[in-house]
């Protein structure tokens, strides 16, 4: 075993993508791979026998026992807090790059650029450090820069948040004007205000941010989700 040698886990649900991180991380005389999971569930509980340094995990993997996405992510960082995390995705939505930006994950790799990638995000997630893909630092950017401008703060408003809601929960606006007793004019601004602090244009994505942030679950959301 090498004098320095990273501690590393990877966890991700699509077979192909394990063994193309596996080939990865062994061809780095720095790096000891602990292990691998293919869920939330698999990997607490490998996390739970063999302490590691840095995960390097899926954002999206559904159907574990810990969930996937936000909500798995939280729960590591307070189950394990100094295990240090490299996120991977596909998602290409702003509001969700934003959430995990949040919860202080600095190192986050779109799987649409290169593998290449990886082993720099692992070294600086090791040292405490931030690295992002081109594609996710794009992204991020694209965030930002519609979060800085002139139309307020980053933050949904309550009223905002409450809107967002009850609309990918399946209500129509005129409905949600009536539940809110407001009217229809200013229940459809706080809706686009709220799509604008999150860079989100289409309500396809709008759906998708509800669900991976944990504002609502897939289960209470109406058939204008499908």
């Amino acid at each position: 075993m090498n004098v320095f040698s990273i501690r590393i886990l990877i966890a991700d649900d699509h077979p192909a993508l394990l063994l193309g991180l596996q080939s990865a991380i062994t061809n780095s005389s720095s790096f000891q791979l602990m292990g691998t999971a293919r869920s939330s569930t698999e990997l607490v509980a490998h996390l739970d026998r063999h302490p590691c340094d840095v995960l390097v995990t899926d954002y999206a993997m559904p159907g574990g026992e810990y969930g996937d996405g936000i909500s798995m992510i939280t729960f590591i960082k307070r189950r394990y807090p100094d295990l240090r995390m490299v996120i991977m995705t596909m998602m290409d939505n702003p509001a969700i790059l934003s959430a995990l930006a949040a919860e202080h994950v600095g190192c986050i790799l779109s799987k649409s650029d290169d593998p290449s990638h990886i082993v720099p995000a692992i070294h600086a997630a090791f040292a405490g450090g931030s690295y992002y893909s081109p594609t996710a630092r794009a992204i991020l950017e694209t965030a930002r820069s519609a979060h800085s401008g002139p139309n307020g703060p980053h933050a949904l408003t309550r009223r905002e948040t409450e809107v967002i809601r009850l609309f990918v929960s399946g209500l129509l606006i005129s409905e949600i004007a009536e539940r809110l007793h407001r009217s229809k004019q200013t229940v459809s601004t706080q809706k686009s205000s709220a799509m604008r602090k999150l860079g989100i244009v289409r309500d396809a994505d709008l759906f998708k941010y509800a669900i991976e942030t944990g504002l609502v679950t897939s289960a209470s959301m109406g058939p204008e989700a499908a």
